[in-house]
């Protein structure tokens, strides 16, 4: 995935399906100029961490 994709996926009223490492994840914010996210785990919304947008995966119904 790409910075402005993961951007297009934060700002949407939609629901998307989107994978760190094969688990749900959900994006808190992108930083497109460094190309990474801040992300949780669905189960662990606590866990916050920075990754790199292009280990995200969108999954496509």
């Amino acid at each position: 995935m790409d910075a402005q994709r993961a951007q297009e996926i934060t700002s949407s009223p939609d629901i998307i399906d989107v994978t760190y490492n094969g688990e749900a994840i959900y994006i808190e914010h992108v930083d497109e100029q460094n190309g990474t996210a801040t992300i949780h785990f669905l189960n662990e919304p606590n866990n916050k961490q920075s990754v790199s947008v292009t280990s995200l995966n969108e999954q496509n119904v």
